[in-house]
């Protein structure tokens, strides 16, 4: 690859990058291209050399969110598969995932906005979450291996994590976003029974 292509191919790794956080941040319709681009230190009229439509920079962005924990995992050298449920929960449900709306779990801030995306978007999301709740299965399953019980509690534990991030996101309240937090972390653990 020549320098010019690495240079092309670096930049546009940046701006997936920003437009991965600014769209968990302020959902898939809160910031514009020019927006984006501005933060890239880029004007709007090089976007087009980078990507043909906004529905493509918004597909590259949510692949890159979709990614971002097991990346962050791999980093400091351990494995995503490794880290048990009862550790999983803890940092899903910390006040450090609360707060880190833009590299946090896209479904956690994305949700409604997701399910109003074009087909590109919908169907990489489809895809993560059948992902995510096959790992989630392992994850409560163990060594007994998947069966139809541990992919059940891997839609609720799932389904009920999000949706607590989410709801603690919306309180006004310190004192009650943590109760969420911690009464949903404290359920996943006795209800996956780890």
């Amino acid at each position: 690859m020549g320098h010019s292509q690495l240079e092309k191919q670096k930049t546009h790794e940046r701006i997936v990058e920003i437009a991965s956080r600014r769209l968990r941040e302020k959902g898939l319709e809160g910031i514009g291209v020019a927006d984006i681009m501005k933060e890239a230190g880029l004007t709007v009229g090089g976007f087009y050399k980078h990507f043909e439509s906004r529905d493509q920079l918004v597909a590259e962005a949510m692949q890159l969110a979709f990614g971002s924990w097991e990346a962050n995992v791999r980093a400091q050298g351990k494995e995503p598969k490794d880290i048990p449920l009862s550790a999983y929960a803890a940092t899903y449900m910390s006040k450090g995932h609360l707060g880190g709306v833009g590299e946090g779990c896209p479904f956690a801030a994305l949700t409604a906005d997701l399910a109003r995306s074009g087909e590109e978007c919908r169907t990489l999301a489809t895809e993560q979450m059948r992902i995510n709740l096959g790992k989630m299965t392992e994850r409560i399953a163990g060594e007994a291996g998947p069966d139809a019980e541990a992919r059940r509690k891997a839609i609720i534990v799932t389904s009920v994590m999000a949706g607590a991030v989410g709801l603690a996101r919306i309180a006004s309240d310190e004192a009650f976003a943590s109760e969420i937090l911690e009464t949903v972390e404290a359920f996943v653990n006795e209800f996956a029974g780890k």
